[in-house]
């Protein structure tokens, strides 16, 4: 079980300030966590091969498709301020 000095000391670490009651809790669900972390190093995993993602997918998006916008005019045409052909807009910085 993790001590009252080593959770102040996680606490720390991350920036948080804890009441002793906090600690105490802390400590046996930080304990508990812990001991289950030991229970999963205790399986056979020789056999397995390592993986960075538990699903072999493969991209399955489309390529992308150069088209040219036809309707130019109608978009200009609905848009609140144009200059020189651009979109004017408002200055942001």
């Amino acid at each position: 079980m993790l001590s009252k000095e080593q959770i102040k000391h996680i606490a720390q670490l991350a920036r948080l300030e804890l009441e002793d009651k906090e600690i105490e809790s802390l400590k046996k669900e930080l304990s508990s966590i812990l001991d289950y972390v030991e229970k999963l190093k205790e399986v056979d995993i020789s056999g397995v091969e390592p993986t960075s993602h538990p699903f072999l997918l493969k991209n399955v998006m489309r390529e992308d498709e150069v088209e040219e916008f036809k309707n130019k005019k109608g978009l200009f045409q609905a848009a609140p301020e144009l200059k020189e052909g651009y979109f004017k807009v408002k200055k942001i910085l």
